[in-house]
């Protein structure tokens, strides 16, 4: 029996990603919609902060699924990514071994279903109930751990030598982020749809803001929102985040201040900027006195 699709339609994914506070534009909702209807891995590329890791947490809560997330790392290998056997495990089994079993019964029992330990790749191809399944800054693991995904990718399966070829009962909804610091492979592209995010458009950040941080007036927001495009024009090191936007918000707030003049943007500053060059940089461009 086909599983119950996740999405009727890029409306149905606008809507419900919507009531979880999470906004997507025409783009992002059809993208998500083909990319669970068409079985495919979605691959979203964009500067950190524009809200690639959220969109699958979105996914997640919005359809009851499962989220399984890899997290990628310079050194990833298959013991962390797909599977590992419990090495102390098996060597308790060899030594209580009875002395007349052979090695080849022993061989078969401590590679058995037992011993193994699963890692994301494997738990979510295992998974019969609606999963999805985040592979996070794949730009950041090594370019070997790709050819290592073309399996799961493609056949959404795995093979382990000593059980078998595990294939998928339920494909999880797969969504590769990627901060673009290294180009990922064309076979791997080959085997995604993919989906560009941008810092978004201030009208569409406002509207973000407004729906995380409930009890901030607008004109406030519009204020902050006008701030931080300021910033993200300027040379620096790392512009804000969506996330960051946010705390700001929740920062203002907390203070109990109702205008970001002079002097709230230069107490607050270190909210949104995290090195001192940023900061002075723009107290300089802003022209703030500190």
């Amino acid at each position: 029996m086909t599983p119950e699709p996740l999405f009727a339609s890029p409306a149905d994914v606008a809507e419900r990603l919507a009531a979880g506070g999470y906004l997507t534009d025409e783009s992002i909702a059809t993208t998500v919609f083909l990319a669970q209807a068409l079985g495919k891995p979605l691959l979203v590329e964009g500067p950190a902060g524009v809200g690639k890791t959220e969109l699958a947490k979105a996914v997640a809560a919005a359809t009851g699924a499962e989220l399984i997330r890899l997290q990628c790392y310079e050194g990833l290998d298959e013991a962390r990514a797909l599977y590992e056997f419990n090495y102390k495990k098996q060597l308790l089994a060899i030594q209580a071994a009875s002395g007349d079993r052979s090695w080849q019964e022993t061989h078969e029992d401590i590679f058995g279903e037992e011993f193994l330990l699963e890692r994301p790749l494997l738990a979510a191809i295992r998974r019969a109930d609606p999963t999805v399944l985040l592979i996070d800054e794949a730009d950041k693991a090594d370019v070997e751990v790709e050819g290592m995904l073309l399996e799961v990718l493609s056949d959404f399966q795995v093979t382990i030598p000593e059980l078998g070829t595990v294939r998928a009962v339920r494909r999880p909804f797969v969504l590769i982020t990627s901060n673009a610091a290294r180009e990922l492979s064309e076979a791997l592209k080959r085997r995604c749809l993919y989906l560009h995010l941008d810092y978004p458009a201030a009208d569409r950040e406002r509207d973000i803001v407004l729906a995380q941080v409930p009890g901030i007036e607008a004109a406030l927001v519009e204020q902050l929102v006008r701030t931080v495009g300021a910033l993200r024009d300027l040379e620096i090191k790392k512009a804000p985040s969506i996330a960051e936007t946010i705390d700001w918000a929740r920062t203002l707030l907390a203070l109990g201040l109702d205008e970001l003049d002079e002097a709230a943007v230069a107490r607050t500053l270190g909210v949104v900027l995290k090195h001192v060059s940023d900061q002075q940089r723009a107290a300089r461009e802003l022209g703030l006195k500190g």
